[in-house]
C-alpha cells in the first residue's frame, strides 16, 4: 500500500505512520516542517492554511489518504478535492464531539442514560467554513471528505485518545502526579466506567478499515467499562513507583470545592448525562469491524516509558490548555 499521511509528525498521525511502516507500506508525510517526519517516510512540505499551500500535492498518486486536521474545514475540502482523482480512499480522523448534546431528560425519568451510536444527531457544520469551534470544525471536515469521496470516505469518530506521544496532557498529567507520590485526590466512584482508545489501537484499526475500503462514520473508542477510574488510576500509581496514596473522594465534594471535571481532573467526569455522553458511546459497529483494545495497564506503562525518554515532560499542543489540578487546591480538599 502507498499511504499519504496529511500530518503525521505528532500523536495520532505519528502512530498511524509508524503502524503503516511496520506493515511495509510506502508512506508520504505532508506536513508544515515544524517537527521532523518519522524516519523511513518521504516528506512533502506545505501549509494547508496558506495560499498555494498544497502545491507539493499537485502531482502523485496514492492508494490511501489519512487526514487528522482539526482546524478550518476548508483545509479538508481543498485537499480532498485536489486528491480525489489520484487516490483510492480518504480517511478523516474526526471526533465523537460532532454529536449534538443530548436533550435534557426529565428529572423524574428513572431510566439510566444511554450512549449514542453513529445515527445520533450531529452538530451543524459546513465544508466551506473557516475555523469556528472544535465540534463544528470536525463536522465540516466530515462533510468535506464525504462530498469529495462519497462512500470512499471513512469517518473515524474517535473518543478520548491516550497513549505514547500524547500532546494533550491528560494521561501524562496523571502519571506526573503519581510520580510525585503522597496523597492523591482520586475522583470517584472507583467503579466509574471509562471509555478511551489507545492511539496505537486507533492507528491499527484505521489502517485495517481503510485498506478494506470501509466508508461512513464509526465511533472509535473502547467499549464502555474497558477500564474504570480504579483500574486507570491504580495502573498510573503502580507504574510510577507505588508511592502515591489514592484518596478516593465523593464526586459531590469535588464539585462543591469548585474543581472542574475533565480539565483539572483529566479523563474524569462525574456520573450523569455528561459522563454517559463521553464514556458511554455505542461502539458496536467498530467492534464488528475488528476493533480490539489493549489493556489499560499496557497503555499506562508504555506512556510512562515514553515519558521517561522525554525527561518526564510531554509535548503540549499550543492550541490546547494544559490540564491538571493545582497542588495547593488538591491539598486543601484532601485536608
Amino acid at each position: 500500500m502507498n499511504l499519504l499521511m496529511l500530518g503525521g509528525t505528532e500523536f495520532v498521525g505519528r502512530a498511524v505512520v509508524e503502524d503503516a511502516l511496520a506493515r511495509g507500506w510506502q508512506v508520504t508525510v505532508f506536513h508544515r516542517g515544524r517537527h521532523p517526519a518519522p524516519p523511513g517516510t518521504r516528506s512533502l512540505l506545505g501549509d494547508r492554511t496558506a495560499p498555494d499551500g498544497l502545491a507539493a500535492l499537485e502531482t502523485g498518486e496514492w492508494d490511501l489518504v489519512v487526514d487528522t486536521w482539526s482546524g478550518a474545514p476548508t483545509a479538508v475540502r481543498d485537499s480532498a478535492r485536489l486528491l480525489r482523482d489520484r487516490t483510492g480512499h480518504y480517511t478523516y480522523v474526526s471526533s465523537r464531539s460532532v454529536y449534538a448534546d443530548p436533550p435534557a431528560r426529565p428529572a423524574a425519568d428513572p431510566s439510566p442514560p444511554t450512549g449514542s451510536d453513529e445515527d445520533a444527531p450531529v452538530v451543524e457544520g459546513s465544508p466551506d467554513a473557516g475555523s469556528t469551534s472544535y465540534a463544528e470544525d470536525k463536522r465540516g471536515g466530515e462533510l468535506a471528505a464525504t462530498a469529495a469521496y462519497g462512500d470512499r470516505a471513512l469517518l473515524v469518530r474517535a473518543g478520548l485518545i491516550l497513549g505514547p506521544y500524547e500532546n494533550i496532557g491528560r494521561l501524562p498529567w496523571w502519571l506526573g502526579r503519581m510520580a510525585r507520590g503522597g496523597p492523591v485526590l482520586a475522583p470517584g466512584p472507583r467503579e466509574l466506567p471509562l471509555q478511551y482508545i489507545d492511539v496505537r489501537d486507533l492507528a491499527r484499526w484505521t489502517l485495517d478499515a481503510a485498506a478494506a475500503g470501509r466508508g461512513g462514520p464509526y465511533n472509535l473508542v473502547s467499549p464502555s467499562g474497558h477500564a474504570t477510574m480504579d483500574s486507570f488510576l491504580t495502573a498510573c500509581a503502580e507504574v510510577t513507583g507505588g508511592t502515591a496514596e489514592l484518596r478516593w473522594t465523593d464526586p459531590q465534594r469535588i464539585l462543591e470545592a469548585g474543581i472542574q471535571p475533565w480539565t483539572e481532573l483529566p479523563v474524569w467526569l462525574p456520573p450523569g448525562d455528561d459522563h454517559t455522553f463521553m464514556h458511554g458511546g455505542d461502539v458496536t459497529r467498530a467492534v464488528r469491524a475488528g476493533l480490539t483494545c489493549r489493556p489499560v495497564t499496557e497503555t499506562v506503562a508504555d506512556t510512562w516509558a515514553w515519558l521517561r525518554t522525554t525527561g518526564g515532560t510531554a509535548p503540549q499542543r499550543p492550541d490546547r490548555p494544559a490540564p491538571g489540578l493545582d497542588p495547593e487546591r488538591e491539598a486543601r480538599l484532601l485536608a
